[in-house]
């Protein structure tokens, strides 16, 4: 892996130049209070007898930041998140995982630069303990990237490039890096994607890939029981090919209501259709959780929003 942050002294000091010409705008009806009902009897089950499993130690939270993503990761006493949705959900995100207990984030990932992805980060950077930060080698010049950045060096922390093929511990699991980009043409290829896996179970975060990258990874080793869906179910992802390969038994598409991209598009809808995938939207299901013994998951649909929008 690659160290940055330090290295990036100056590129923070012309981004605070240009963030000079940016204009804040502040919500004065910003939500300061959000539901802390994590469970709910609306569960399913891959087990043949729907038994509920006793002994959660693997939790994967798709949480409900509206046109956004953020996921949350709890493996044994050991704390991820994978991107911070949009820049109004930051405070939300930090009271949600403060009255979950969290105190330390033993891996963060900023999967690209976009700001429905790292929009809340500085707030995550800013509130809780960090051990690993990771983002793609790629600089913006955008106000929302500047944050990050200040907020990283404010807290001496360097934020680390994966590179492909790597794979690291989060408890009793394990992520493997399958893919991380550098063409900053378009932040989108850049994503992280990132394999889970926990003894026969597993998961895929895409990210907002496209086929081009899908089709970069049809060779690895993508097949996972549980695909987060890439850029919120966009028709320029998700081809047949790569959902045919990763042959999930569920999909999540993190979306808002009624979003200006007409997210997600019928055609991926219909592909995850045809490979019988059950899919959850976080726009209408809401906030997901999956726990797993390793063996079986169960699925949990909760009435929590953490969008600010």
């Amino acid at each position: 892996m690659r160290k940055r942050s330090k290295k990036f002294k100056s590129s923070i000091a012309f981004l605070f130049i240009l963030s000079l010409f940016f204009i804040l705008n502040i919500d004065n009806d910003f939500i300061d209070k959000i539901k802390t009902n994590i469970f709910s009897n609306n569960i399913e089950s891959n087990n043949h007898n729907n038994e509920k499993i006793e002994n959660n130690y693997l939790t994967v939270y798709f949480l409900d930041v509206g046109q956004a993503d953020s996921i949350l990761i709890k493996s044994e006493d050991k704390y991820m998140l994978i991107d911070a949705g949009n820049n109004a959900d930051g405070s939300l995100l930090v009271d949600y995982f403060t009255k979950l207990g969290i105190k330390k984030f033993d891996y963060v990932v900023g999967t690209h630069a976009h700001e429905d992805h790292i929009g809340g980060m500085d707030d995550i950077i800013n509130n809780f303990d960090i051990g690993t930060f990771y983002m793609p080698d790629v600089i913006t010049t955008t106000k929302t990237f500047e944050d990050v950045l200040v907020a990283l060096d404010n807290k001496n922390i360097y934020f680390d490039v994966p590179e492909i093929g790597e794979s690291f511990s989060l408890g009793e699991s394990t992520i493997e890096v399958i893919y991380v980009g550098n063409d900053d043409s378009d932040l989108n290829l850049t994503s992280i994607v990132l394999k889970l896996t926990y003894n026969d179970v597993s998961f895929l975060f895409t990210g907002d890939i496209s086929s081009e990258i899908e089709n970069l990874i049809l060779n690895s080793s993508i097949d996972s029981d549980v695909l987060k869906v890439a850029h919120h179910g966009s028709k320029y992802s998700s081809s047949f090919d790569f959902l045919n390969k990763v042959n999930p038994k569920y999909a999540v598409i993190s979306v808002g209501n009624n979003n200006s991209y007409n997210h997600p598009d019928d055609i991926t809808l219909e592909r995850l259709n045809q490979l019988k995938v059950k899919t959850y939207l976080t726009s209408k299901d809401g906030t997901l959780i999956f726990t797993s013994d390793g063996d079986r998951i169960n699925v949990q649909t909760v009435d929590v929003s953490v969008d600010g929008n």
